[in-house]
Parts: C-alpha cells; structure tokens; sequence
C-alpha cells in the first residue's frame, strides 16, 4: 500500500526525515514562495501550474508512460489539494510513486521543480533551523503554563501536569483578629514543582526553551532550575493569562536573537576548528569528508545551490551546468544536508556572504 506522508503548517522533523528516506525515482518536489493567504492567489496558482508542468514534461522524457504515470498522477492531485487550500509563505509538493506530501513553510523559498531519485528537502530542514519548535514556560507566583511551539502556532503541551497551580494560601499562624490575612507559599518551592514538571517534559520532547514572566519570577526560577541550559530567551511581563497571539508576537523577537547567536556559535566553531585543522570548505571537499569522516556541523549559505554530478566512488563531487540532465544532481546541498544529518552532525544555515571565503559551505568534523 503506497504510503502518505500527512501535511502540516509547519514541518515536523519526522516528516522530513520520512520524506529524506525516499529513494524512487522519479521523486518530485515542486517548491513555491506563495502570498499568505485564506486561499491560493491565482497567481500564484498559475505558477505552481507551471513549475508542475516543467516536472512532468521531464519525467515523461525520461520514463515510459507506465513507469511515469504513479508519479505524475501523485502530483497533479497535490497541485489540485494546493489550490484548494490556505496558502503560507511557500508550498512543498512531494509525489513519487510511493509517497506525496504537501506541506506549507513559514519562509520564503526559491521557486524551483526538481526531479530526482531524493526529495528535496533543504527548505524543509531550513524551515526547522529557521522557525525551530520551542517551549514556552510563562509562569509567576501563582501558576504556569507550559505550551509548544513552532514559528507562530503556540499550543498548550500536551501533559496533564500543566497547568500547574500553587498551592492554596494558608491562614497566618498566631493569636489575634480572626480575619487575620492568608499566608502566601513558598513561591521557590513551587518554581521547583514546575521545574521538575518542566523537566519531564523536556526529556520527552526536548527543544530550546523561552521563559515568558516578570522579572523577579523570571529570575528566581532560573535561579533554582535546571532545565534552563537550552533557554533561547525571555520575554519580559506577567503573561500567563495573555492570549495566544500577543505571546506569539513577543517570543518571535527572542527566537529572531536566539537564532542569530546560533549563527554566531557556528561562525566561531570554525575559527576554533580551522585552528586545529578539523574544516572542509566548499562542496567537494565537505562532501568528502562528511562521507569519510565524523560530522560535527554543517554551515551552509541559505542562498546556495550546486548543481552536480557525483563520482563512481561516491567520494567525487563535480560542479555541472546542465542541470536537465539524468545523471545530475539538481542541488547536491540537499544530500550534504541529508548525510550530515544521518551521521549524526547539526546545520547552520547563515546569512548570504559571511561563508564566502569558504565558498559558502563549511565542515567541520570531530576528532
């Protein structure tokens, strides 16, 4: 029974690792900046049409119409379930004759229809690194809320221990007035309730966490827990009862800054490791020594392509113009990424121009 891999605002990283695991040619990904949108704008219909009509008329040049047609049947039921429905910053279609999916990305993409024995997916990954999923704690002295996150869905997590409620005051001890005020808790011995609710979670479903609360709340939890160590930042305020999307708008500037300081790290893990001699820079070589050494990160221009053809040996990476042809890799980033991200390495995607004189790939790799 061929299989479905099912489509969501934003991709899961299970479902780019089931689509990365395809391995049917033709496998055909049809990639679309789009107008976010209720519904498909024409325009941008016309041009999904016509990126899926450059898909087809490719494959049925090269298979026998028996051999094309799972495929290319796949595919134009995509197209039709994408005009059909709401529209995000892009589109993804994926068909073979195995597999389809059709996931809507919170960034922009070069518009572009591949066809070849993988998917590609480097938008996909890009999309993750780019709008990572996040827990977002917002808590103060009297409650918390725990919620999981990616790029502007915010959904409470899915744990009964959550909310969490401090417990109920208790009458001021001692004689006098009957009307005596109650008792606060121990705020710190309640912060440690949620940190080890936090905690339990976090080991489950583990991603970069944003603390969402005043400041002395904020503080004194960071103070005793330990589950900060992937802390992406804090959003300033008490905000545990605020509404989804004025939460949203405030996180999306915390993960912005988190992002770039990954930028950095990875910037600054190159300089480390080209002092003791352990980076690959540019396709061939990076593609190389991900195949015969240990990734540890892969730093990629986010605006970088290559076309390529690879060597017998598996081992050869040659740079080629005619991106048309059978035997050509129409983006050999993609299966870096892929390999890198098998063998057990991070990404980083950076900014246009800060890899240059790495030729906009970098590798580094462990001892």
């Amino acid at each position: 029974m061929p299989s479905t891999v099912p489509f969501a605002a934003v991709p899961a990283p299970a479902q780019v690792t089931a689509l990365q695991q395809v391995r049917d040619y033709p496998a055909i990904s049809v990639l679309l900046s789009t107008t976010p949108a209720a519904e498909l704008h024409t325009a941008d219909a016309l041009r999904l049409d016509a990126l899926a009509g450059q898909a087809v008329a490719r494959v049925r040049a090269e298979l026998q119409p028996a051999a094309a047609a799972p495929a290319v049947r796949r595919l134009a039921a995509l197209v039709e379930q994408a005009r059909r429905g709401p529209a995000g910053r892009a589109l993804a279609l994926y068909a073979s004759a195995s597999c389809e999916a059709l996931l809507r990305l919170p960034i922009g993409v070069r518009d572009r229809a591949v066809v070849d024995p993988t998917f590609a997916t480097r938008d996909l990954v890009r999309s993750l690194h780019r709008t990572p999923r996040h827990l977002v704690l917002a808590l103060n002295t009297r409650q918390a809320r725990l919620f999981d996150a990616a790029a502007d869905s915010l959904l409470p997590a899915l744990t009964s221990a959550f909310p969490l409620h401090a417990p109920a005051r208790t009458p001021a001890r001692g004689r006098g007035r009957a009307d005596r005020p109650a008792r606060d808790s121990d705020p710190l011995e309640f912060y440690r309730q949620v940190d080890a609710a936090l905690g339990a979670y976090a080991r489950v479903h583990p991603a970069p966490l944003v603390l969402v609360g005043d400041e002395r709340a904020t503080a004194a939890f960071r103070r005793i827990s330990v589950n900060c160590a992937r802390l992406a930042g804090t959003v300033r305020g008490n905000l545990t009862a605020a509404a989804p999307a004025e939460l949203t708008s405030r996180i999306r500037a915390v993960l912005d800054a988190y992002l770039h300081r990954r930028e950095r790290d990875a910037l600054a893990l190159i300089e480390q490791r080209t002092a003791a001699g352990r980076v690959y820079s540019g396709m061939p070589a990076a593609w190389r020594a991900a195949r015969s050494q240990r990734p540890e990160m892969l730093a990629v221009d986010e605006t970088l392509y290559y076309p390529a053809r690879i060597g017998d040996d598996g081992d050869t990476l040659v740079p080629a113009a005619d991106v048309d042809h059978p035997d050509v890799i129409d983006d050999a980033v993609d299966d870096l990424i892929e390999l890198v991200l098998l063998r057990g390495g991070w990404i980083a995607f950076t900014t246009p121009g800060v890899l240059d004189r790495h030729h906009g790939v970098a590798l580094t790799v462990r001892r």
